[in-house]
C-alpha cells in the first residue's frame, strides 16, 4: 500500500505480473486494471487479436495473442484466497534476514516508509563496498556453492548492449541510483514456501562469508 491505496491503483490503470516468481503466479502473463471499462475492453480487443465483429476472420487493427486460457486464470484466482497469508509470509520472511544480517557492517535492507506497507516480494541485501571487500557476486557464488539460488538485482535498461546507445539520467551524479542498485544488491531466497530451516542455511552460508 501507499497513503492507503493499494499497489496498482495510483493511476488510471494498473498492471500486474503473473510470472512464476510472483506472489500469485499463473506461469505467466499478468493482470490489467482499470475504472475505465471502455478502456479495458478495448485492450481486451487489442489482446484477442483485434478480430472485427464478422462471420469471418476479420482485421482492421493490429491486434496480438495475449490472451490468458481459461485453466491458468483459475489458478490465478483460486490463490487469492491465500493473497494476505503470503504476503504475511513474504514480510516475515525480510524481518528474519534483517534481525539475522542487519547488524553486519555494510549490510543494508530495504526500509518501510511509515505512510504504506510492502509486500516484500522479493528480500533485497545491499553491500555497502566501502565497508566491506565482499562482492554481491561472492556472495552469490558462495551460496551457488551450497545448492542456493541467488542473483544480482536487474541490471539497467541503460546498460543493456540492446540500449548501448541511448542516453540516460543521473540527477548530475556520477551514476545513477539503478547502477549503484545493480552493483551493490543482491537478489535473496524469498519464496512464500519458504522454510525456517532452508532460510537458517541461507543466513548462515552469508554470516560466514561476511560476520565470520
Amino acid at each position: 500500500t501507499y497513503k492507503d491505496k493499494a499497489c496498482g491503483t495510483l493511476g488510471k490503470f494498473g498492471v500486474y505480473s503473473f510470472n512464476g516468481n510472483k506472489i500469485i503466479t499463473t506461469s505467466g502473463g499478468g493482470m490489467l486494471m482499470s475504472n475505465d471499462e471502455e478502456a479495458l475492453n478495448k485492450a481486451l480487443f487489442w489482446a484477442t487479436q483485434a478480430r472485427d465483429r464478422a462471420p469471418w476472420y476479420q482485421h482492421s487493427e493490429m491486434g496480438y495473442n495475449y490472451r490468458m486460457s481459461n485453466i491458468v486464470a483459475g489458478i490465478g484466482r483460486g490463490q487469492l484466497t491465500v493473497l494476505n497469508e503470503r504476503v504475511k509470509a513474504r514480510r516475515a520472511v525480510f524481518q528474519r534476514y534483517r534481525e539475522a544480517l542487519g547488524d553486519i557492517p555494510g549490510v543494508g535492507f530495504m526500509p518501510e516508509a511509515n505512510y504504506g506497507q510492502a509486500n516484500r516480494w522479493l528480500t533485497v541485501m545491499t553491500l555497502d563496498l566501502t565497508q566491506t571487500s565482499i562482492t554481491p557476486m561472492q556472495i552469490i557464488k558462495s551460496l551457488e556453492a551450497e545448492n542456493i539460488e541467488a542473483r544480482p538485482v536487474w541490471k539497467p535498461m541503460h546498460l543493456q548492449p540492446l540500449f548501448a546507445d541511448c542516453r540516460y539520467f543521473t540527477h548530475g551524479e556520477k551514476d545513477s541510483i539503478s547502477d549503484r542498485l545493480f552493483s551493490q544488491g543482491v537478489c535473496l531466497p524469498s519464496g512464500s514456501s519458504l522454510t525456517h530451516e532452508e532460510q537458517q542455511r541461507v543466513i548462515d552460508c552469508i554470516y560466514q562469508l561476511l560476520g565470520g
